[in-house]
């Protein structure tokens, strides 16, 4: 997708855009990791800590939003502050490794119309989870042009334009892998429990979907086996273990949630 300016063809750029929240002690790493992009751009959701003078002081362009309405809301602000050809969505707790931006920025001169998918290598405790079998694979780098919105309440998903002719949109994978810093702290893995527990809780009360203690059991415990058996989080060690019983208490909690606290679900729970 080059563009061209007084007879010259100048390449794609590219905008690396992060949401933060008194994310001072880890922006620098994340911002730094993507300090190559045409335009790094932070929405803060109003940080009591450093964490917007730090973005400033890494070069960073950065937007004050602190009416926290959602993920979705917040990205969509990230849509429209950017100005990059394709725009790559980077969490604060995430550090692009150099083969992954080696790779990034040869797919953005390569100028293909695409979606491209990211998998994690996972650190939890101070450790990386060496063994573990990440599978997940969530889209994240966009031909900006061909995003109309983001939508939902949490894993909020990316609402492309209808395309010419009604092709159907090429769906890519990056296949460096993106660090993810996922819990840090045993404080932390709670504070973010709490979060995600409601909104899970909220989305499935969005769907007409019940919950309960037996629901709730099912649910983690299924999880844990999962992760902790099938995708090798045994093998792991303590942060291993630590990490698996986290997500499934997530999904226990979330069913308890929704059965207990229905009358006061909302999908504007703020982070930590």
């Amino acid at each position: 997708m080059p563009v061209v300016t007084g007879g010259a063809v100048a390449p794609p750029t590219l905008t690396v855009a992060v949401l933060t929240h008194n994310e001072a002690h880890r922006i620098e790493a994340c911002l730094k990791s993507a300090a190559f992009a045409d335009q790094l751009l932070v929405v803060d959701s109003g940080s009591t800590d450093d964490t917007v003078a730090l973005a400033r002081a890494l070069g960073a362009e950065v937007h004050s939003h602190p009416d926290w309405q959602g993920f979705a809301v917040q990205r969509n602000r990230l849509l429209a502050h950017a100005r990059g050809d394709y725009i790559f969505f980077l969490d604060a707790d995430e550090v692009m490794t150099p083969a992954f931006a080696q790779e990034l920025q040869a797919i953005v001169r390569s100028g293909e119309r695409a979606v491209w998918k990211i998998r994690w290598r996972m650190v939890a405790f101070g450790h990386e989870l060496t063994y573990f079998r990440s599978q997940s694979q969530i889209e994240r780098l966009f031909v900006r042009s061909m995003v109309r919105e983001y939508t939902g309440v949490v894993h909020e998903q990316a609402q492309l334009h209808p395309q010419p002719g009604g092709e159907p949109v090429a769906r890519r994978l990056i296949r460096a892998r993106l660090l993810h810093y996922s819990r840090t702290t045993v404080r932390g893995s709670l504070e973010k429990l709490t979060q995600y527990v409601m909104l899970g809780a909220a989305k499935r009360a969005e769907k007409g979907q019940r919950g309960g203690v037996l629901r709730g059991l099912a649910s983690g415990t299924s999880m844990f086996v999962r992760l902790y058996i099938f995708r090798l989080g045994f093998l792991c060690g303590g942060a291993g273990f630590l990490y698996c019983l986290f997500v499934a208490l997530e999904g226990f909690f979330r069913y308890a949630a929704l059965h207990y606290d229905q009358d006061s679900l909302t999908g504007r729970v703020i982070r930590g």
